[in-house]
């Protein structure tokens, strides 16, 4: 049922466009009757659009490749089981994570992160799982890690695939025990969690090349979701580029620019390998350098080929 909705809603995006399938999401029952939209097309529009309010401001997208995502979530949300988030840099991996908490039944307790690409293997434990007082030179006081921190709440990996073998083992063995050993400390603590974890590599490759567990990795999919680059999201560059602008003026106290059509031109040409982070950034460069029109020479040089 779910692949035939899926199927329904990318034929209404293929034959009316992206600005169609917006237009859509926005109607009346009436209106898009009107529109002979299928009346399964109208009530499953209506319920993306409405799943898309829940997360805008953290998550913008209308493409069809977001719609679909969002429906996803929405499945995703009321659970407490493990997920996955597969995405290039600078997707939007955590954003995604984030609405999962906030919108789930642990929104009520902390949502604590870690990039597991940014901390040596040998100090990650001591994050993740905290250490007692005398563990190693220098630990004059308990800590807590992030698991008990976040008891009851959320624990958000970040580029997972990065994680070294023994911390993958000792990561597992806290997934299906539900416990956890401070490094130095004697005996288990129990910790109630939600995992969330994000890669930008192809797990499953680094399974076959013995570079990353199996069981792990089946432990952490149990959700997976795949958050599509920002090349692939056809009619999203420039909303966001929009909301963007929006938001900077607005923090810098200046009135909102408008792109012109050269502008607009090269930023929909352009492959944006960072992502949506390299759009924010552009806009950011954008907004400094320029008055209140940014044109395409106000763009930066690898943007502006795309003009």
């Amino acid at each position: 049922m779910f692949d035939e909705l899926r199927q329904l809603l990318e034929k209404i995006a293929a034959e009316h466009g992206a600005e169609g399938l917006a237009r859509a999401e926005s109607l009346s029952v009436e209106r898009r009757r009107a529109a002979a939209l299928p009346a399964e097309a109208a009530v499953i529009v209506g319920d993306l659009a409405d799943a898309e309010g829940r997360y805008r401001g953290r998550i913008i997208g209308r493409s069809p490749k977001m719609q679909a995502l969002y429906a996803m979530m929405e499945k995703v949300i009321p659970t407490t089981y493990p997920v996955l988030i597969h995405g290039e840099s600078g997707t939007g991996k955590e954003l995604v994570a984030q609405a999962i908490h906030q919108g789930g039944p642990r929104s009520d307790k902390p949502f604590v992160a870690e990039n597991c690409a940014a901390i040596p293997e040998t100090l990650l434990e001591s994050e993740l799982f905290g250490y007692k007082r005398g563990a190693f030179t220098g630990a004059d006081r308990d800590k807590l890690g992030m698991f008990q921190v976040a008891d009851g709440g959320t624990v958000f990996l970040d580029e997972i695939g990065d994680m070294g073998s023994s911390m993958q083992t000792k990561l597992l063995r806290t997934l299906q025990s539900g416990e956890i050993r401070p490094v130095g400390g004697k005996s288990n603590l129990i910790v109630d969690v939600r995992v969330i974890a994000a890669s930008n590599k192809n797990l499953k490759k680094m399974i076959s090349e013995k570079s990353f567990r199996e069981d792990l990795y089946y432990r952490i999919a149990v959700l997976p979701l795949e958050l599509p680059p920002l090349r692939e999201r056809e009619g999203d560059i420039l909303l966001l580029a929009e909301a963007f602008l929006k938001r900077f003026s607005g923090q810098m106290g200046l009135e909102l620019p408008t792109l012109t059509d050269s502008a607009r031109e090269a930023l929909c040409n352009h492959r944006w390998p960072g992502n949506v982070r390299e759009l924010e950034n552009e806009m950011q460069r954008a907004l400094a350098l320029s008055g209140p029109m940014i044109a395409a020479e106000d763009l930066s040089e690898q943007v502006r080929a795309g003009a």
